[in-house]
């Protein structure tokens, strides 16, 4: 079974550049306190480290 990892969306898009708006949708997240289960993959890790101030890791499974 494959490492997963649960994201949480801790902060508005409102305001934000667009390229943390993209990354947001990237990560399938798009409303506060919304959660996705996504795969433990660098490509995963690098889009969350790069809005730390808008999502928060919750959990690792795996």
């Amino acid at each position: 079974m494959a490492k997963t990892i649960v994201v949480k969306q801790i902060g508005s898009p409102i305001r934000r550049p667009a390229i943390q708006r993209q990354t947001l949708i990237g990560l399938g997240l798009n409303k506060m306190h919304k959660t996705r289960e996504l795969e433990d993959t660098p490509a995963v890790r690098g889009m969350v480290a790069k809005i730390p101030h808008l999502v928060e890791i919750v959990e690792e499974r795996g």
